[in-house]
């Protein structure tokens, strides 16, 4: 298929099918869920790594052996719990299909840390949640600047302090351990 394009001479032009083809498949997406790519990976995302903030809290509040490790652990779950919730209003108002499970690098990371009791535990657990809020941390800001849809920059940008407050929060927990 190619598109009649009008030049400011009004010659007629043809666009490249590829390029074309990207901007049928662009709307397309845009058709079936609403949003751009862009925020609906986004969405997506964030859900799986809500859900292993979530699982990973309660692991932390039977196998730590530090007080501050289980009470941050309790705070994950009641946090990622609350957003993971406001997530799922957002994806169906915005007909994205959430994952049902994490994927398989977050079930491993999992595994690893089921096995781990105490100080090890401990120290595993501290170590992740540090990598993964700052990662998270930097997603948020990013998209709560460039996301395409109003409603996922709000959530985005809604969420973040939160986020912001669970990395300082281990990141003191961290200093202290050492």
């Amino acid at each position: 298929m190619l598109a009649v394009v009008y030049n400011a001479n009004q010659n007629v032009s043809y666009a490249q099918p590829q390029v074309q083809q990207a901007s049928l498949e662009f709307l397309s997406r845009a058709e079936e869920t609403g949003i751009a790519k862009m925020d609906e990976d986004f969405i997506k995302e964030a859900a799986a790594g809500g859900m292993m903030e979530v699982e990973l809290g309660k692991l932390a509040q039977q196998n730590a052996g530090s007080q501050k490790v289980k009470d941050f652990g309790s705070m994950m779950v009641k946090d990622h719990s609350k957003a993971n919730e406001a997530l799922k209003t957002l994806a169906e108002s915005k007909r994205v299909t959430l994952p049902m499970a994490m994927d398989d690098k977050m079930k491993k990371e999992m595994d690893m840390l089921k096995t781990k009791k105490g100080a090890d535990f401990d120290k595993a657990y501290v170590d992740l949640m540090v990598e993964d809020h700052k990662k998270d941390v930097e997603k948020f800001k990013t998209e709560s600047k460039m996301a395409k849809d109003d409603d996922v920059k709000a959530f985005a940008t809604k969420t973040l302090p939160t986020l912001e407050k669970h990395l300082n929060a281990i990141e003191a927990i961290k200093k202290e351990m050492k």
